[in-house]
């Protein structure tokens, strides 16, 4: 099933993300997560796919398992800057043999020492080329549908929100069916990102990403990455607890099911978690949010 069905029903859509486990281990776990999680009643799930493809295998065991094991709609992330379009065909097969319908279209991280990704010749440089590919191919532009990425704040890398803006209306333009949002903590942020981009004209869902703070150094570092500002509320209280996580996941669970409430005050179609293969805080925010 293609997840812009779920946007057309008058009701929020729930949606959770998911990374590949580098161990049999934390496999295992991750299917204890999924199976918990599962008790929710999520719409469907995504899974990342790693910087430079480096997770691909993983990734389509994932998905291939939570599609046929938990019986959940699965969106498999694809990054592009790895792949030529020859590369990319085959990989876009693949998905289709294992009956994925969703794809989470995305440029991809460049290489993790800092060094520019290596442009690939008869490849790809940014996202919407990629969406276009899809849609421009005979056996896939009717087969998929294609989620892509919005930054409330800006991408890290653009000079300008503007800049970003026309370059996210190029990748709906392009064929595109759902925005979802980076991580944010502030929903004005959202709210105004929002307004840009119905002046663009772009009339597709937009939908929120958010992650449960649990670990004061590790969503700074986060914060950091994706160029998203940590509000004063929430800086003074990761300030105030400073090593103390399981104070910080408390509050952390607290601010995002505050945030879940107002957001859908709002009228937002749906969230999106970036669950961090965690189930214990999402269960919370749940509670605390009231969601169904």
């Amino acid at each position: 099933m293609k997840v812009s069905e779920f946007y057309t029903q008058d009701k929020p859509v729930f949606s959770f993300e998911f990374f590949p486990p580098k161990t049999p281990e934390a496999s295992e776990k991750l299917f204890e997560t999924i199976k918990a999680l599962k008790t929710l009643e999520p719409s469907y799930v995504t899974c990342t796919y790693g910087a430079m493809g480096s997770t691909r295998t993983n990734t389509f065991e994932i998905i291939e398992k939570i599609k046929k094991d938990f019986q959940l709609e699965v969106a498999s992330h694809l990054t592009c800057i790895a792949h030529d379009k020859k590369q990319m065909e085959e990989l876009l097969y693949e998905l289709k043999e294992k009956e994925v319908e969703n794809i989470v279209a995305l440029r991809g991280d460049a290489p993790q020492d800092g060094s520019e990704p290596e442009k690939i010749e008869n490849g790809f440089q940014y996202a919407n080329e990629l969406v276009s590919f899809i849609r421009q191919h005979p056996d896939f532009k009717d087969y998929f549908c294609l989620i892509v990425a919005g930054y409330p704040e800006g991408h890290i890398e653009c000079s300008d929100l503007t800049t970003d803006l026309n370059n996210l209306k190029i990748k709906m333009d392009a064929g595109s069916d759902i925005i979802t949002t980076q991580l944010f903590f502030d929903n004005n942020d959202f709210y105004a990102f929002e307004e840009k981009v119905r002046a663009l004209g772009i009339t597709q869902p937009i939908i929120p990403g958010l992650i449960p703070v649990t670990n004061g150094k590790q969503i700074q570092r986060f914060a950091k990455m994706c160029g998203s500002k940590i509000p004063k509320n929430l800086q003074d209280k990761l300030d105030e607890y400073g090593d103390d996580n399981d104070s910080i996941e408390k509050f952390g669970i607290d601010f995002a099911a505050k945030q879940c409430q107002d957001l859908l005050a709002h009228g937002v179609p749906g969230i999106h978690f970036y669950t961090l293969n965690k189930e214990k805080p999402i269960t919370e925010i749940y509670k605390k949010a009231g969601l169904k």
